[in-house]
């Protein structure tokens, strides 16, 4: 007799088998999406109807086995297969590919999202977003743009609007300094005509003497004097130095101010030993012998330092006084200069520039001048940096002796750090560290037919904008700027689930997490198992096509044959129906 039990049997054949032909069709319509996972349909036999559910053997007897009829076939379920697909390359830097177990981490409305899906693109806030628009998560960076881990945030790439500046820290040198060369003996020497406390020129100014207060007189040059400055002034009286040149260098222009304060002319000599940067300071026992003074004869006296490349190049037109008219009136140019020496010494001198902390470029001299040959062998060179930017009127920032030993090499130097102070709103000072020995870039003392030195290495740098990024297997995202500074300006985290296998497809190649997934381990790339990230490229989808086709027929075959169970019953209730004819 027909059984309607063998119906329902075949109708579940149908079903399960429709449902895995749906199974298959999605991984085949998703050959091609990027790090799509495929997935599997499992069947399982239906409950049974028992006939019997056998008995046990017996003395004289074996024992029957159950009698069951099974009642179909229903889904027990479906699985993702998380393997890693293929790498694909694509040369977009915003492209992402993991090979690892690892998940990227996005957010969508305030809710959290898994993908290995990393074709990611920027949006107009220049965060890194999903196709569908979901903000990649990772880790972003202090100021001093170290990645501050375990607080995770939208990444945000601003290229075109991020800039950067940083202030020099280290300078390192380069050269040879001519060990043969003559010892520094004496500086340049100027000297102006007298001034005098008297119009007779009888009796010389010492240099206390305020020019606000007594009226100073100069020789004329020809056995007379001349009114120098007017005591009877209306206004304070300027004296601006400009023109002055050392070793062939334009020192800039600087105006000292005489006011109502009682300065004095030694303020003056002062004020012109900063900005001329002469300098007789004791360093190691050695000393470049510059200074400006005012002679037993009144005469404004500047001593260059010590070294050929610190002569001191003064005209009489570079001394200019204002507001130098009272009741007689004073003269503009009472300073007419002689050079009466010139410098003895060999020496080097380079230029460089640096940076404070706003990228303020700041132009840096700094000389080497021969002072010493020792009697055991080496030399003993000072040096002496100067740089007209210095905040205060000394040029002069820095001072120290280096050593070389008999056979040239470097040996020990002292103050190898000098000091900008900036008031421009950077930090102040601007500490520099000198390095006269970092392996292949030393500097020697041999002999030679001169002495040269060169700034070959320096950190910091001017304002530079975001122009570039990649990102490495390690996640971090490094920024290139335009003024060739290279800085960590992100991380790109990753999850890691202990049973991937349960997560929940939420569409758009998301996943959200499920009862059976586990909780999300949020890690860098590299830890834990997450594995490593591949920037400018995609992983591609891991259907396997010729797997899918024999699924395909296999679940076509098992579909025909349960709608064959169907049409046979069919014919056997037909024929059961002839018989009641």
């Amino acid at each position: 007799m027909a059984s309607t039990t063998a119906l329902y049997t075949g109708l579940s054949g149908l079903m399960a088998n429709s449902n895995r032909l749906d199974v298959i069709g999605n991984n085949i319509a998703n050959v091609n999406t990027t790090a799509y996972k495929s997935n599997r349909m499992s069947f399982a036999p239906t409950f049974s109807r028992n006939f019997s559910l056998g008995t046990a053997p017996g003395a004289a007897t074996g024992g029957t086995n159950p009698g069951q009829v099974g009642l179909g076939v229903s889904v027990s379920g479906t699985q993702r297969n998380f393997a890693n697909g293929a790498i694909g390359a694509t040369g977009v830097n915003t492209d992402l590919a993991i090979e690892g177990s690892g998940f990227f981490v996005v957010e969508s409305s305030s809710q959290r999202f898994f993908t290995r899906d990393g074709s990611f693109v920027r949006n107009p806030n220049n965060d890194l977003v999903t196709q569908s628009g979901a903000q990649v998560m990772g880790f972003n960076v202090d100021e001093q743009f170290n990645v501050i881990e375990g607080d995770l945030q939208p990444l945000n790439i601003a290229l075109g609007t991020l800039t950067l500046a940083e202030a020099t820290r280290n300078v390192t040198f380069n050269g040879n300094l001519n060990a043969s060369g003559e010892i520094g003996q004496q500086g340049s020497m100027h000297t102006s005509r007298s001034f005098y406390t008297d119009p007779a020129g009888t009796t010389p100014v010492t240099g206390n003497e305020d020019i606000g207060a007594v009226d100073i007189w100069v020789s004329d040059g020809v056995g007379g004097t001349t009114l120098a400055f007017d005591s009877s002034a209306a206004g304070p009286i300027e004296i601006t130095v400009a023109g002055v040149e050392k070793g062939g260098k334009d020192l800039g222009s600087h105006t000292w101010t005489h006011g109502v304060d009682g300065t004095t002319l030694n303020d003056f000599a002062g004020f012109l030993d900063q900005v001329l940067g002469t300098d007789s300071s004791n360093v190691g026992g050695q000393s470049l012998g510059g200074s400006v003074s005012f002679d037993a004869a009144g005469q404004l006296v500047v001593t260059g330092n010590e070294g050929t490349v610190q002569a001191l190049d003064i005209d009489s037109a570079d001394l200019v006084v204002t507001g130098n008219v009272g009741g007689s009136g004073g003269v503009g140019q009472p300073f007419v200069m002689s050079q009466i020496q010139s410098p003895i010494g060999e020496s080097v001198r380079t230029s460089f520039v640096v940076y404070d902390s706003l990228g303020t470029p700041i132009t840096v001299d700094l000389s080497l001048v021969l002072q010493e040959t020792n009697a055991s062998g080496g030399t003993v060179w000072e040096f002496i940096a100067e740089s007209n930017d210095n905040a205060i009127n000394d040029r002069v920032i820095g001072l120290g002796v280096v050593e070389f030993d008999a056979n040239g090499r470097f040996l020990d130097a002292s103050n190898q750090s000098f000091q900008i102070t900036r008031d421009n709103g950077a930090v102040s000072p601007l500490t520099i560290n000198m390095d006269f020995d970092n392996g292949t870039d030393a500097v020697s003392s041999l002999t030679d037919s001169a002495s040269n030195l060169a700034a070959v290495f320096q950190d910091g740098s001017s304002i530079g904008t975001l122009s570039n990024f990649s990102i490495g297997e390690d996640g971090i995202i490094s920024g290139a700027f335009t003024n060739g500074l290279t800085r960590s300006i992100g991380q790109v985290a990753l999850a890691k689930f202990s049973n991937p296998e349960g997560l929940v497809d939420s569409g758009n190649n998301l996943f959200s997490t499920g009862p059976n997934s586990g909780t999300p381990l949020i890690a860098n790339p590299l830890e834990f198992g997450t594995g490593r990230v591949v920037g400018g490229a995609l992983e591609l989808s891991n259907v396997d096509l010729s797997q899918e086709f024999i699924n395909m027929i296999m679940a076509s075959t098992g579909y025909s044959a349960a709608s064959r169970v169907i049409t046979t019953t069919d014919e056997l209730m037909d024929q059961l129906l002839v018989l009641g004819r």
